[in-house]
């Protein structure tokens, strides 16, 4: 499974994603979900992948191969998010397509070669955005009421980007926010794991931005664990105790009935 996510608020772009791809009992894998184009001073762009893994890296694959050929569309003439978004939900069609073909006759409820896509960043004469991608093709941009973006396992950490995240949020906090969510959710579902990679954005600099990459020993990693899990506990025990209702002592006779 898959966590990836993405948050705009006014001060810049947070992306975050997991590494893992598979988890067995005896067998671990790992990919990168996270890739990054841009960053020359005229438009940055990230992409985060979720889904099947031979169509994503398609795609990654086709979108580097179009750049390296100067292609007549590609992420680095595309004219805004849009359009970029535009762009890869037509190469995901076909390349769900083509992985479809491979396999006739294949039961579709067996193979599905399905991936979404979170798509962010800045082009030049645009504000920064991010996008969410089906595997229709179709997408969707970030609302001003919810200024993030969630694909994968997505359930376990929302509830703290909903109490946090607003576009007023700064990117620091944001980044922290998005580290609690990923460790939520690494935490109640196994097929969701380390390393963890997360790329932060500033406004209007179209730089490459700050990526890094959390290894499961990473010493930031376990003290934002062992903090969040000390804090959530501290918080429990000093909420107030629910009011408790009076128990009635009055007993209610039920009449005997006479035989």
């Amino acid at each position: 499974m898959t966590y990836c996510l993405a948050i705009r608020v006014d001060e810049g772009l947070v992306f975050a994603s997991d590494s893992r791809t598979n988890a067995g009992a005896d067998h671990i894998s790992t990919h990168s979900k996270m890739h990054r184009f841009g960053g020359d001073g005229e438009r940055t762009l990230t992409l985060l992948s979720s889904g099947n893994l031979a169509t994503s890296q398609g795609v990654v694959t086709r979108i580097r191969r179009d750049i390296r050929s100067s292609a007549r569309i590609n992420l680095t003439n595309v004219e805004d998010l849009q359009a970029a978004a535009e762009y890869v939900g037509g190469i995901s069609t076909e390349e769900q397509e083509k992985h479809r073909g491979v396999r006739p006759g294949a039961n579709t409820e067996e193979f599905v070669p399905e991936a979404s896509f979170i798509l962010g960043g800045q082009i030049h004469g645009g504000r920064p955005g991010i996008e969410q991608i089906y595997p229709e093709g179709n997408f969707v941009r970030a609302s001003i009421s919810t200024p993030y973006l969630q694909i994968g396992e997505v359930k376990y950490g929302k509830p703290i980007l909903d109490r946090i995240i607003t576009r007023r949020t700064t990117l620091d906090a944001a980044l922290k926010c998005a580290l609690v969510s990923m460790d939520s959710t690494m935490r109640s579902n196994a097929t969701v794991g380390p390393p963890v990679e997360y790329h932060v954005y500033r406004t209007d600099t179209f730089s490459p931005g700050t990526h890094h990459l959390l290894e499961e020993d990473d010493e930031y990693l376990l003290g934002l664990r062992r903090m969040w899990a000390e804090n959530i506990r501290t918080a429990f025990e000093n909420l107030p105790s629910a009011p408790v209702a009076v128990e009635d002592d009055t007993t209610v006779q039920i009449p005997r009935r006479r035989p």
